[in-house]
């Protein structure tokens, strides 16, 4: 009977621990530390689904840096207040300025310099996307001589496919969309870019055809600014404990978001 007693009590304590994860209230000193104002400010970027999108027709607020930072926010116990960006350049920007306190990007060494990542949330696969009746069906016959490749100048995915191909001719525009009107016009064979806009580019052609697999990714982490380092071990608690309890999954599905998925658990 005693033992019985005992393995009932040990089951409801790993019940009690499992419960716990994502719900586990800061210190005072923590919550001092990462809401500073007595509301959790996060940066978000409009218009993307990685941080937050306004839908046309309701005005509702949904992405996964909005519904995890309203999550984190809970779990704090203190109120949610989005700050919005018209874009990344103008949120790393502010990182010195005391605008907000947590915020959603993609990981580089720059923005490292100006803010501290924790584990990625996200990761976002790179590829190609072709026009209907196209002879490119996969991933190695893009890399060919007289193949044009557009991509945004400047942007992530140009570093990325100049690296990756050797034969294909890289062809570069001011914008992901301008990749898109060169492919209809027949100014380039190809489009390459992160998964998500080439799902909505395709969406735009008729026929188009997004190919399997990638040439490289990227990461989306949760980041604080600088100086609030020793407050990063309960950030990096929400993270796993949003990753294990299918809370980026959950906003990954509400956003609409094809080609991310979530980063693995450490």
């Amino acid at each position: 009977m005693r033992a019985t007693h005992c393995l009932m009590r040990a089951i409801v304590g790993l019940l009690l621990t499992g419960c716990a994860g994502i719900d586990t209230a800061p210190t005072p000193e923590t919550r001092q530390a990462l809401a500073p104002t007595g509301k959790l400010r996060v940066g978000l970027v409009l218009g993307s689904p990685t941080s937050v999108i306004r839908e046309s027709a309701s005005g509702e607020m949904k992405g996964v840096g909005f519904d995890l930072g309203k999550d984190f926010a809970r779990r704090m116990g203190v109120p949610f207040e989005p700050v919005v960006y018209d874009s990344s350049g103008a949120l790393v920007d502010s990182a010195k300025a005391n605008q907000w306190d947590v915020t959603f990007l993609t990981v580089s060494p720059a923005r490292a310099k100006e803010m501290d990542f924790i584990a990625p949330l996200l990761e976002i696969e790179f590829g190609y996307l072709v026009p209907s009746g196209s002879s490119i069906s996969r991933l190695a016959d893009v890399d060919r001589p007289g193949i044009r490749v557009a991509v945004q100048e400047k942007g992530a995915a140009d570093s990325m496919v100049s690296r990756a191909l050797k034969n294909a001719q890289v062809v570069r525009g001011p914008s992901v969309a301008a990749g898109l009107q060169m492919l209809k016009s027949g100014k380039a064979d190809v489009v390459a870019a992160n998964k998500p806009s080439l799902f909505e580019m395709s969406d735009q052609l008729p026929g188009s055809r997004v190919l399997d697999g990638g040439f490289a990714t990227e990461q989306v982490a949760m980041a604080i600014p600088k100086g609030r380092e020793f407050r990063m071990a309960y950030v990096r608690k929400f993270v796993e404990d949003a990753k294990s309890e299918g809370l980026v999954k959950a906003a990954i599905e509400r956003a609409g978001l094809r080609g991310v998925v979530a980063a693995p658990l450490k």
